[in-house]
C-alpha cells in the first residue's frame, strides 16, 4: 500500500481538545518512592489517587476473597437449595441475558452444576423475537416441562410478571443480578446483589458472571468437589472483561489469578475460539479478551441464537467445539458489515445536515439492525464526544433505539428527563435505550439536544485526549514494557495509562484498508511504529508534533515489537506555551531546565530547580515576590508539565 498524505485522510468531526494531567508536588516522583516504579508510572498512579505502598499492593497483589456467606445473606439458602438439586439429579432451569456476561454466567452455571449432578437447562431469550429478560412465556413453558427450580443470571430482578406467574406455578426461584434493584422485588426464595453487601464488600463491583462465579464455587466447596472450579474461573475471566465490570476487589484478584490460566483452558469451546482468533497458546492478557475474544462472543447474542455460545461453552467434544466457533466467526465477521454499513450511512446523514454538529447526535432508520446500533452509537461517540442515539424501526410505528455517551453526560438520567416521551426506557450512566413513537422523535430530539447543550456548555465541546504522564520515546524499550505489565489487567476502574510525547517527527504515514493510519515517529535518534486506529483527525499536523498514546506490545507472525496505539496528535508548541489559572493567561517558556513565565502585564518571574531565581516588572526592574506561594508555585508546575520538565 503507498503512503498517502494529508489530503487522503477521512473528514474529522471536531479536533480533539487536550487536556494535560494535574502538575504533582516537588520529589513525589523520586526512584524508589513505591515499588521501583519508573517516575512515569509513578505518575499516572498517583494521580490516580494510588499513594503510599499499601494502596500499590492492593493493586499489585489484591487480598484473596473473604468468606462470600459473610457478605450475601442470601447464599447459604441458595446453596441448601441447590445441594439438593445436585443429590436428586433434579432439572434447574438457568435463565440468563442475550449478552456475553448473560451467555458466559448461563454457561458457567450450566457447566458446573452438570459435574455436580444436577441437570441443568439453559433458557435464554432471542434479542430480535423475545427482547430482554425473563418473560412469562418461558417461564410457562419452563414449568410444562417439568421444572421446579429456576436460576436467574444477569437478570431477573424487574421481571416481575414472570417470577409472579412462576410463584403461581409454584416454581422456586433463586435471583442473581447486578443491575439496579427496583422498588418492588418479585418472589423469589433467595436473592444475590452486589447492592447487598456490606459497603466496603469487595464483592461490590461484580458482573452477572461474578455471581454466578461466587455461586458455584460455594457449592463446589459445600460438595467437597474441585470438578467446575477451573471451568469457573475461566468463564468469570471471559464474562467480566467482556461486560466491563469494573477491576478492583475480588474481579482484580480473580482476573489476576485466572487470567494466566485461561489459555490452558479445560474447556474445548474456548480453545477453538482461541484458534479462530490467531491467539494460538500463547497467555491471555485482558486485552486479548476484550478485542479478540469477547466480540466473538458477543456478536451470537446480536445477531443470532445466544444458545450457540452456552453449548459452546460447556461441551466436551473438540470437534462440535471447532463447528460452533466457526459459527461464532460467520457471525461475528456479519458483525462487522454491519456496524461498518450502518455507521457509514450514519456519517454521511451527519454530513447531510451540515458542517455544524448537534450537542446530541439522534438518528434513525428503519432497516438499521437492533443487534449492532449500540456498537455504533460507542465509535460515534469516540469520534464526536457527543452522546448519541441511534434508532431502528421496531415496527407498530415504534422505534428502539441504544444510547451511549462521553463520561460525564448521563444516560440514565437524559432519559428519565424524558420519560413522558417514551414508551420503554432504561440504562446507566454511560448507555441505555428506550423505544418511542416515530410521531414524537422530533420533540424527542429537541429535548435531547437542550440537556446536551447545556452539559457541553459546562464540559466543551468535543473530544478529550486526556494523557497522564510524559514519556519521551527514549524511555520505551521491553524493560519499561515489563514494569506496565506490572499494573495489569487494566479495564474499567484502571484502564491502560495514556502517555504523551512533545516534538516527535512523522517520518512516515500509510493510510490502511479501514480507515487505519500507519506511522513511524521519531524524536531524536529514536523511532517506534504507530497505529492510529480508525484515525478521526482531518489531517496531519505539518512539522514536530505531539502524539498522545498507549503503549502495546504488537504481535505478529511469531515477532513481538513495541507500538503505540495514537489517540490524538497535534502541532508542538515550541519552547513556549499558554498555561491558564483562574481564568488569567500565562506564556511561558523553556529556558535550559527552568521556566520563564510572563503574565499579561508584562511582568517576569523564572524558576530554576523548583526555586524562584529571579522576578521583573514591566518595566525591568526588580520586584518582591514570596516564591513559596501555593498559587505560584501550582503555577509552575503545570508550566512545567505543559513544558515536558516533568512527567
Amino acid at each position: 500500500m503507498q503512503n498517502r498524505g494529508p489530503s487522503a485522510l477521512p473528514p474529522a468531526f471536531d479536533e480533539p481538545r487536550w487536556v494535560l494531567p494535574v502538575a504533582l508536588p516537588p520529589r513525589s516522583l523520586e526512584p524508589g518512592a513505591m515499588a521501583n516504579l519508573p517516575p512515569e508510572l509513578l505518575a499516572v498512579l498517583l494521580r490516580r489517587g494510588v499513594e503510599g505502598p499499601e494502596a500499590l499492593a492492593d493493586l499489585l497483589d489484591p487480598p484473596p476473597a473473604p468468606d462470600p456467606l459473610h457478605h450475601f445473606a442470601d447464599l447459604n439458602r441458595a446453596l441448601m437449595r441447590l445441594e439438593i438439586a445436585c443429590r436428586q439429579g433434579e432439572a434447574v432451569a438457568i435463565c440468563g441475558d442475550y449478552d456475553a456476561d448473560g451467555m458466559t454466567s448461563t454457561a458457567l452455571l450450566s457447566g458446573v452444576l452438570s459435574r455436580l449432578g444436577a441437570r441443568p437447562k439453559p433458557a435464554i431469550p432471542r434479542r430480535m423475537e423475545e427482547g430482554y429478560g425473563l418473560n412469562v412465556a418461558m417461564v410457562e413453558r419452563l414449568a410444562a416441562e417439568g421444572i421446579g427450580l429456576l436460576i436467574t443470571v444477569d437478570n431477573g430482578v424487574s421481571a416481575l410478571a414472570a417470577l409472579d406467574r412462576a410463584a403461581e406455578l409454584a416454581l422456586e426461584v433463586l435471583l442473581t443480578h447486578h443491575h439496579s434493584l427496583p422498588p418492588q422485588l418479585p418472589p423469589h426464595l433467595a436473592l444475590l446483589h452486589p447492592a447487598l453487601t456490606p459497603t466496603d464488600s469487595p464483592y461490590r463491583g461484580l458482573a452477572g458472571v461474578g455471581l454466578a462465579h461466587v455461586l458455584a464455587m460455594a457449592l463446589c466447596q459445600r460438595l467437597g468437589r474441585r470438578d467446575g472450579q477451573a471451568i469457573s474461573l475461566n468463564l468469570f475471566c471471559i464474562g467480566t472483561i467482556a461486560d466491563m465490570a469494573p477491576l478492583t476487589g475480588v474481579n482484580r484478584r480473580w482476573l489476576l489469578d485466572g487470567l494466566p490460566r485461561l489459555a490452558a483452558s479445560p474447556l474445548p469451546g474456548l480453545k477453538a475460539l482461541q484458534q479462530l482468533a490467531g491467539l494460538g497458546d500463547r497467555p491471555l492478557d485482558a486485552e486479548a479478551v476484550a478485542f479478540q475474544l469477547a466480540p466473538r462472543i458477543n456478536a451470537v447474542g446480536r445477531l443470532g441464537d445466544p444458545l450457540l455460545v452456552v453449548e459452546l461453552l460447556t461441551t466436551d467434544d473438540p470437534d462440535l467445539a471447532m463447528d460452533l466457533a466457526m459459527r461464532c466467526e460467520a457471525l461475528n465477521r456479519q458483525r462487522r458489515e454491519l456496524c461498518d454499513a450502518i455507521e457509514a450511512e450514519a456519517l454521511a446523514l451527519l454530513e447531510a445536515d451540515g458542517s455544524q454538529w448537534p450537542g446530541f447526535l439522534l438518528l434513525a432508520q428503519g432497516h438499521w439492525h437492533h443487534g449492532v446500533i449500540g456498537i455504533v452509537a460507542a465509535r460515534l461517540v469516540e469520534r464526536c464526544g457527543r452522546p448519541v442515539a441511534l434508532l431502528a424501526g421496531e415496527g407498530g410505528g415504534q422505534l428502539r433505539a441504544s444510547v451511549r455517551a462521553p463520561r460525564g453526560f448521563r444516560v440514565d438520567g437524559a432519559l428519565s428527563a424524558c420519560a413522558d416521551l417514551l414508551e420503554r426506557f432504561g440504562g446507566h450512566p454511560a448507555a441505555g435505550g428506550f423505544t418511542v413513537q416515530a410521531a414524537k422523535v422530533r420533540e424527542l430530539k429537541e429535548r435531547l439536544e437542550a440537556l446536551a447543550q447545556e452539559w457541553l456548555g459546562e464540559q466543551g465541546s468535543g473530544r478529550k485526549v486526556e494523557p497522564e504522564a510524559l514519556l519521551p520515546l527514549s524511555r520505551i524499550d521491553r524493560d519499561f514494557m515489563m514494569q506496565l505489565k506490572r499494573l495489569e489487567p487494566f479495564g474499567i476502574g484502571h484502564g491502560a495509562p495514556i502517555f504523551w510525547s512533545r516534538h516527535c517527527q512523522i517520518s512516515s504515514c500509510r493510510l490502511l484498508r479501514g480507515g487505519h493510519l500507519e506511522l513511524q515517529l521519531a524524536q531524536g535518534a529514536h523511532k517506534l511504529r504507530a497505529m492510529a486506529w480508525r484515525w478521526q483527525g482531518s489531517g496531519l499536523p505539518a512539522g514536530s508534533v505531539d502524539v498522545a498514546f498507549r503503549l502495546r506490545m504488537d504481535r505478529w507472525q511469531g515477532e513481538e515489537r513495541l507500538q503505540l496505539e495514537v489517540l490524538g496528535l497535534r502541532p508542538s508548541s515550541g519552547d513556549t506555551v499558554v498555561v491558564m489559572r483562574r481564568q488569567r493567561c500565562y506564556w511561558c517558556q523553556k529556558e535550559g531546565d527552568g521556566v520563564l513565565i510572563r503574565n499579561d502585564a508584562g511582568e517576569e518571574i523564572r524558576w530554576q530547580n523548583h526555586e524562584r531565581i529571579d522576578a521583573t516588572q514591566a518595566n525591568g526592574e526588580g520586584k518582591d515576590i514570596i516564591a513559596s506561594h501555593p498559587y505560584l508555585q501550582a503555577l509552575f508546575r503545570d508550566a512545567a508539565v505543559a513544558l515536558g520538565l516533568t512527567a
